[in-house]
């Protein structure tokens, strides 16, 4: 994110704070005070209904890295926590997810990877690089939404204060969005329609496969993304799921510096995928909506035996001698299993439980987008 001739210039005032338990004002001369500087307060134990701020600070400043690590890591405690950021104290989240979601890997497992924005070296930890620039004020928010007590909570996060901004600088915002299942036959939203100018960053995104498509890929769809007053159609569109985190040919799980699948569970239906928009920008000016289309596919004798087992299918077109046919124009239509013809691979909409993590920049605190959904959708079916 940064030159590397930076790392040899200081800027005029900045100061360098970190804020952790140990000193969780990230003041100057304040930190190692417990246990007369022995290691008295490195973590704490939070409360179900309990928040605790990880920063509260005032002025202008950069955030530059956000660690932390929890002793219970499973599905459901990576849904329940929620980390709430606020700018320049302003009332309304900019960034607003559950903490596993938020640190770039879906579906509330952990697995070891590294990204330019994010990363996990063992599994077991969170690390956030993305910068995060404030004018006059930045407050990190993690409330436990669980039924249990959030147990060894360790973090620290790195910021510098004091620092000069201009006119062109951008705040950071993340926003979390579930369907389980998606709406059939309709694009899943990744980014509702944001207000302002700004950045798309990027997302990660989760998918938990409905068993009755019996294990058929999901992952034909296409992201499209609608910018600065874009009508019916958009101005961006890929080619393919996969071939949106840079592979081909379905997906399996590799960590790539902007791209990457971090799970790839065939077995349990479970994929977990990013991209980050760091070295492609897309820009915007007026506003932003990104969504994914909700197809998969499969050769015609396997779409015969999900839909004869009842899955809700609606089927957008047959590919018969390596040329497509669409069959949502009406134009044309397909009787499955038509033995006078070869037998053809079909691309159809299917329903699954969806969820994403969208990352971006906008030129103000405070975003329209809806509140965090509550807890309970967050956890609901997830396995």
């Amino acid at each position: 994110m940064h030159s590397s001739h930076d790392l040899f210039r200081r800027p005029k005032r900045a100061q360098t704070h970190w804020a952790s338990f140990e000193n969780p004002s990230a003041a100057k001369g304040l930190a190692a005070q417990s246990n007369k500087g022995g290691k008295g307060s490195p973590n704490r134990n939070i409360r179900a209904g309990e928040s605790v701020a990880l920063l509260d600070v005032a002025g202008s400043g950069i955030i530059n890295r956000i660690w932390l690590t929890i002793a219970n890591r499973s599905p459901q405690m990576l849904r329940s926590v929620r980390i709430d950021i606020y700018w320049d104290g302003v009332t309304t989240p900019a960034v607003s997810a559950p903490l596993g979601d938020f640190f770039n890997i879906a579906l509330g497992r952990r697995v070891p990877f590294e990204s330019e924005l994010f990363s996990d070296p063992e599994g077991r930890s969170f690390n956030c690089f993305i910068p995060m620039p404030f004018r006059d004020g930045a407050r990190i928010v993690l409330t436990n939404e669980s039924s249990d007590t959030l147990a060894l909570l360790f973090y620290d996060v790195n910021v510098l204060l004091d620092v000069e901004h201009g006119d062109d600088i951008l705040y950071f915002h993340a926003h979390w969005r579930r369907e389980n299942p998606n709406q059939l036959g309709h694009d899943y939203t990744i980014l509702p329609l944001v207000q302002g100018s700004g950045r798309f960053l990027g997302t990660n995104i989760g998918v938990i496969t409905d068993p009755i498509y019996g294990g058929t890929w999901w992952g034909e769809g296409e992201v499209k993304i609608w910018l600065d007053g874009d009508g019916e159609f958009p101005t961006l569109c890929g080619t393919g799921t996969e071939d949106y985190i840079g592979s081909a040919w379905e997906q399996g799980v590799y960590s790539h510096r902007t791209q990457g699948c971090t799970i790839a569970d065939k077995e349990r239906g479970h994929y977990a995928f990013y991209r980050h928009h760091t070295v492609d920008p897309v820009y915007f000016y007026e506003d932003c909506r990104v969504v994914i289309q909700t197809i998969g596919s499969a050769i015609e004798t396997s779409v015969q035996a999900v839909m004869k087992a009842g899955a809700p299918v609606i089927l957008a077109s047959i590919t018969l001698s390596n040329e497509m046919v669409h069959l949502l124009t009406g134009e044309h239509s397909v009787t499955l299993g038509d033995t006078s013809r070869e037998i053809g691979f079909l691309n159809f909409y299917r329903q699954d439980d969806w969820c994403s993590t969208a990352y971006f920049y906008l030129d103000r605190p405070e975003n329209n987008l809806p509140a965090l959904m509550g807890v309970e959708a967050r956890v609901h079916g997830l396995n």
